[in-house]
């Protein structure tokens, strides 16, 4: 499912809103949330994102890295299509969380267990590590940490 591409520009620092006629198509399909293309001067970005109801109206966080990206400024016009997020978590999956996930059947089921808000935030977290080695090192830190029993995101990367 795509939606029809619309021409837009930031509502706030950080975000941007969709028309009611395109939310209201993904969200009576149950889709919340999406992957948002933008596209600017011939450049684009493709990202996870949900759809967020702030004063009636629906919204996309549109983040500072992806403006810079693409090198939109606040009385820019970009386009932007959603199609429907597929994804188990609503995000890409790092294949170094999930290897070290699928090598510990307990810290698997304890993740599988975590709100999909939280689950969502240690893959993010993991996502912004840049070297491989690094994420399969925190990734460990956090699957030991979940299986002490340890919620709070601030604990689970810190090491033990």
């Amino acid at each position: 499912m795509k939606s029809t591409i619309f021409e837009t520009s930031l509502y706030s620092n950080h975000s941007i809103i969709v028309p009611d006629t395109i939310v209201k198509v993904f969200l009576d399909y149950g889709h919340k949330r999406v992957i948002t293309k933008i596209t600017f001067e011939n450049k684009s970005v493709t990202f996870h994102a949900a759809l967020q109801k702030y004063q009636n109206r629906y919204h996309i966080t549109f983040n500072k890295a992806n403006q810079k990206k693409l090198g939109v400024f606040p009385t820019d016009y970009f386009t932007v299509e959603l199609s429907e997020d597929v994804s188990k978590y609503g995000v890409e999956m790092p294949e170094e969380f999930d290897a070290v996930l699928q090598s510990d059947p307990e810290a698997f089921e304890i993740f599988e267990g975590l709100t999909d808000g939280k689950k969502r935030s240690l893959i993010y977290y993991i996502l912004k590590i840049k070297n491989s080695q690094n994420r399969i090192d925190k990734a460990l830190i956090i699957t030991e940490n979940l299986k002490r029993g340890i919620r709070d995101n601030r604990e689970l990367i810190k090491k033990p």
